[in-house]
C-alpha cells in the first residue's frame, strides 16, 4: 500500500544530485540502512515507479533521499521538479543492502550515487559495530563526492572507521592529492584486513559491483561474505 508523503524540503548536494526529506503524517518508517522505497509517478498515462535509497536512519516518520538528475531519467527529473509542499506516494522500505554482522568487520564499497545505501550503513556500523570498518568511495571529482562532510566528520568520530575517498577524474584537479583511478583498482590494497574475517557491502555502478565481487572472488572471500542489491550482473550483460 503507498504512504502519502510531504516534502518538507529539498537541498542541493552537488550539482546533480539533490537531497529531499520527505514526512508522512501517520507512518513510522521501519526498516534496515540500507534499504529503498519507491517513489510513484505519472509517465505517459501510467503510473509508474523508481526505486531510491533512505539514507536516514529508520524508526522516524521521515525518508532522506538523495537523488542524481538524469536527463533521460524519468523518475530523477520527476523528483527533481518537486518543491516543498508536494506531495507524491511512496512503498515502505525493503530491500536486500543491509548490514548482516556488527560482530564482524566490514568493508563498504560504492561509486556515485552508490553511496546512498552505504552511507547509512556505514553510520548505523560506526554506532553499533565493535569491528573495524572501512569505505571506498569512487566518484569523478570532489565535487560530486555526496555525504563527503558527513562522512569525515563520522571518521573524525570513530577510531575504527577509515574512509578513502577514489577519483576517476582527478588529473582534472591539481589540488587533489588522495586516490586515482577505479575503486576496484585499489582492493585489496586499500584495506587493512583480514579478508576471511570481514562482510563486504558493494553498491554503484553495475560494472563496478560485478568486477569488485569477482576480485574479492579470486582472493578467496567467500561469496556469501559479499553483500550487492543483486541485479547487477543481469544489468552488464544488456
Amino acid at each position: 500500500m503507498p504512504i502519502t508523503v510531504t516534502v518538507a524540503d529539498v537541498h542541493r548536494m552537488t550539482p546533480d544530485v539533490k537531497q529531499f526529506r520527505l514526512v508522512a503524517e501517520d507512518h513510522r518508517f521501519r526498516y534496515e540502512p540500507g534499504q529503498h522505497t519507491a517513489v510513484h509517478f505519472e509517465l505517459d498515462g501510467d503510473e509508474e515507479t523508481r526505486p531510491y535509497t533512505a539514507a536516514n536512519l529508520p524508526g522516524t516518520n521521515q525518508l532522506v533521499l538523495a537523488i542524481k538528475r538524469y536527463d533521460d531519467g524519468n523518475g530523477s527529473v520527476f523528483m527533481h521538479e518537486r518543491s516543498p509542499g508536494d506531495e507524491i506516494e511512496v512503498e515502505p522500505v525493503d530491500g536486500n543492502l543491509s548490514v548482516r554482522s556488527f560482530a564482524r568487520d566490514a568493508v563498504f564499497v560504492a561509486t556515485g550515487t552508490g553511496i546512498t545505501p552505504i552511507y547509512p550503513m556505514v553510520k548505523q556500523y560506526a554506532r553499533v559495530g565493535v569491528g573495524d570498518a572501512h569505505l571506498v568511495f569512487g566518484e569523478r571529482d570532489p565535487e560530486h563526492l555526496i555525504f563527503r562532510e558527513s562522512l569525515d566528520q563520522l571518521r573524525a568520530e570513530h577510531d575504527g572507521l577509515s574512509v578513502d575517498y577514489v577519483l576517476s577524474a582527478a588529473d582534472e584537479d591539481a589540488a587533489w592529492n588522495g586516490r586515482t583511478g577505479h575503486v576496484q583498482d585499489h582492493l585489496p590494497d586499500a584495506l587493512d584486513v583480514s579478508l576471511d574475517g570481514t562482510d563486504f557491502y558493494l553498491c554503484g555502478v553495475p560494472e563496478m559491483v560485478v568486477e569488485t565481487r569477482e576480485l574479492l572472488e579470486s582472493e578467496g572471500v567467500d561469496e556469501e561474505r559479499i553483500v550487492t542489491e543483486g541485479w547487477e550482473a543481469d544489468a552488464t550483460g544488456e
